[in-house]
């Protein structure tokens, strides 16, 4: 498993369109990113010294290891403030050498193999007085290299080519020499463990999980409390570097759910929150700013709530993560290129993006890369390949695979699904099917609602199949033998129906003769006899009404012709067959696609971005069956599973992409079993090109020619049309106002160090009172 997996766990070319840009892509942006960090930046003789900071995190660790598969953001989050990082981001999302630990780090020599040399502080040490040095980098590379497999490690990107580790110069220099070239090298060893975690499979499965005993940070790990559900941060009393601002700063574990609620009781001072919380705050805030008068007819709307948030802000900027539209070409109509190009051009991407952020006063700019972020050094927007937003092209790239408005539908079998759901209709959802009532018709109705599965199921564009009902069209065009179910009107008595119907059923027996004498080539039995004929039979139909729509009894003698002869009944008119009317069908089949969403609270923008998708594809023809779920089955069930054709989900950013961004594009491969091994690519579409490109990267050490690399597979990812990616995800989180250099960080590794209280004027103490008498 790789990096990517870690930092995730909150996506074939067919020769018929040319592609020229993939021959040569253009240079990368050295532009700023699309929103920089909003942590109200502060000089350190600005902050307070002393005080307690509460951050609240989704929940407490399972494990403390980030190296294993259990590991999450708050793993993530503790590990950077007790422990080495070799190098940080800066606020651009590009790797530096991190000064509290290396004074240098370099490739010393590139041929005949790689050696990169680490010059570490001279004052770098652990909470154990022991110096950090080569012990210490050969452990971790023995762990994470592959070779012993007693060590459970979620990935080993890059310390797999590693070839040996050795003491350099002097105790402050390790020097590492690679058996294979690796342009990602600054991604190793940040964090750095000490030996005693990483020395022994046993110390490193279960020893770092809820304990680091031996750190080397701006802080130290302290009490980790499960009922209060905190994890206790304290200053490092052998730190080297300038001392932490903070006496204490402590993650809380609060879920998204009950942010606003936490922060309006005063239990945290810092939180990652939602839309609707933030527009709470913002709101709260703005009302507060009113005019007396306006403030007067606000105040019996003001809640203890809404005056507590008052006393908080938000800080916004775009977190270090993208949201893309993945498409699943396993199998489907989306595992024709065509139809997947066709669906990405279908679809306007910065109207998507507007849809999020101008709202929130963040920068409205899709995202042009799948492998890195505006600012970043290997990014250039090469949607190019793709191409952007038309409608014309996309309806001619499904009429080359195939597809047909007004298509003729094949009959589903009974009790079946049509379309390629057919093939992913599980066990369960056949018997859930089964229990259903059916309704006047026979359909089933899908049930919807917390816990079903099928939370708000419906399918756009099903009403534009306008021929789909041969029944309502015929009652329309006033033709014989349909009839609506039998019931009498508002105001009507039964006589007078029955009557009516009596006439109209003579009308269609009188038609049914004349189709059957033109096609046998008889003369039509004397008029008058047979209007006496159907007089006689409306006028028993008018005492004793039968059957509706038109049908006779079983039992009910032949119609006879004005000479006696007795005639056989009129077979009915042949029913015209069933069409997709204004939607698309190939082969029988309409081209519907199951759009998979998480049902839970937080995800409203991404319904909202689905929905209006869907009706994007449904101008061009293709319907979408919208499937709300619960979103702790979301990714298990549904996007690692492959039940699925469309959904939105993200992927964070990287510095590293020719390291972490390889298992999300690599091509599938068949295992022995029979299965399909697609490490992190959940939309199962990949080439042999792209995995070359990502191979020749890696392996480049000239940075901006692997660079190009990388863009050059970019530039392929597009065209294949698996992932398309929308927006930068909007972060926003809430604060006090006094908290500095804390917030929204962007795309900028936080230094926890330098995260404290605003001075506060004379005769008041910075810091959270809460927090202070909690951590007394």
């Amino acid at each position: 498993m790789s990096q990517r997996r870690r930092r995730s766990l909150a996506l074939l070319t067919s020769g018929v369109l040319a592609l020229p840009l993939l021959a040569g892509c253009g240079a990368g942006d050295e532009g700023g990113p699309a929103a920089g960090p909003d942590i109200a930046a502060t000089a350190r003789d600005m902050i307070a010294d002393g005080g307690v900071l509460r951050w609240a995190v989704d929940d407490l660790p399972d494990t403390l290891n980030v190296f294993q598969a259990d590991a999450d953001a708050t793993t993530t989050r503790i590990a950077g403030a007790v422990l080495p990082q070799l190098f940080t981001l800066d606020d651009k999302g590009r790797p530096t050498a991190n000064p509290d630990f290396l004074e240098k780090a370099q490739i010393v020599e590139r041929e005949p193999k790689q050696v990169v040399v680490y010059k570490l502080h001279q004052q770098a040490v652990w909470s154990d007085g022991r110096e950090i040095g080569a012990p210490d980098f050969v452990s971790q590379w023995r762990a994470l290299s592959g070779k012993d497999s007693a060590y459970w490690t979620a990935r080993n990107a890059g310390y797999e080519r590693i070839e040996k580790i050795e003491r350099g110069r002097n105790d402050l220099e390790v020097r590492v020499t690679f058996a294979k070239p690796y342009t990602d090298w600054r991604s190793l060893f940040s964090p750095l463990y000490p030996k005693q975690v990483t020395g022994t499979p046993d110390a490193f499965n279960e020893g770092a999980r809820g304990t680091l005993k031996v750190t080397a940070g701006p802080f130290t790990l302290g009490a980790i409390d499960k009922k209060t559900g905190t994890a206790a941060l304290t200053r490092n009393p052998r730190w080297w570097g300038r001392p932490a601002k903070l006496d204490s700063l402590v993650l809380t574990a609060v879920p998204r759910a009950e942010r606003a609620r936490a922060l309006a009781a005063g239990t945290v001072d810092l939180a990652e929150v939602d839309r609707a919380t933030s527009d709470r705050i913002t709101q709260a805030r703005r009302d507060a700013t009113r005019s007396p008068g306006e403030a007067g007819a606000q105040a019996a709307e003001a809640t203890p709530e809404s005056e507590a948030l008052r006393g908080y802000t938000v800080r916004r900027s775009l977190e270090p993560a993208y949201t893309q539209l993945a498409l699943n070409g396993a199998s489907g109509p989306l595992a024709d290129e065509r139809v997947r190009r066709a669906v990405a051009r279908a679809i306007d991407r910065r109207e998507l993006a507007e849809i999020v952020l101008k709202p929130l006063g963040l920068p409205v700019r899709p995202v042009g890369s799948h492998l890195a972020l505006a600012g970043q050094r290997a990014y250039a927007d090469n949607s190019d390949a793709l191409g952007g937003q038309d409608t014309k092209a996309a309806q001619a790239l499904l009429a080359d695979a195939g597809w047909r408005r007004g298509g003729v539908l094949t009959p589903p079998e009974t009790g079946a699904k049509a379309g390629p759901e057919a093939d992913r209709q599980t066990d369960g959802q056949a018997e859930k099917q089964a229990e259903q009532p059916a309704g006047p018709q026979g359909d089933r109705e899908t049930t919807a609602g917390p816990g079903t599965g099928n939370d708000g199921l419906y399918i756009v564009g099903q009403e534009d199949q306008r021929n789909g009902d041969v029944r309502a069209a015929a009652l329309e065009r006033g033709l014989p033998g349909f009839r609506p179910a039998f019931a009498p009107a508002g105001g009507s008595t039964l006589p007078q129906v029955a009557a009516a119907y009596a006439v109209e059923q003579r009308q269609a027996l009188l038609a049914q003769a004349a189709a059957l004498a033109a096609r046998t080539g008889r003369a039509p039995a004397d008029e008058g006899a047979d209007e006496a004929a159907a007089d006689a039979d409306a006028a028993g139909d008018a005492k004793a009404p039968g059957p509706v729509g038109g049908q006779q009894p079983e039992n009910a003698p032949a119609a006879t012709s004005g000479a006696g002869a007795s005639a056989s009944p009129a077979p009915a008119p042949a029913q015209p067959p069933r069409t997709s009317g204004n939607m698309l069908a190939k082969d029988g089949k309409a081209l519907s696609l199951r759009f998979v969403l998480p049902s839970g609270p937080g995800s409203e923008s991404l319904r909202t971005v689905g929905e209006r998708i869907s009706q994007m594809l449904r101008k061009v023809g293709v319907a979408t069956e919208l499937t709300k779920v619960a979103d702790e089955s979301f990714f298990k069930d549904h996007i690692a599973s492959g039940q699925y054709d469309l959904a939105l989900y993200s992927w964070p950013a990287t510095a590293y992409p020719a390291t972490d961004a390889r298992p999300i594009f690599a091509k599938p491969e068949p295992a022995a079993d029979g299965s399909l091994l697609v490490e992190q690519n959940y939309t199962r579409v990949g080439t042999d090109h792209i995995d070359q490109l990502f191979d020749q990267a890696v392996a480049e050490l000239d940075e901006e020619a692997s660079r190009d690399l990388m863009r050059k597979a970019d530039a392929r990812i597009w065209a294949a049309a698996g992932s398309i990616p929308l927006y930068q995800r909007p972060e926003l989180v809430a604060a006090k106002p006094a908290v500095a250099n804390a917030g929204a960080f962007g795309l900028a590794t936080p230094r926890f160090q330098d995260i404290g209280w605003k001075k506060a004027p004379q005769g008041r103490e910075p810091g959270s009172t809460e927090g202070k008498e909690k951590n007394k």
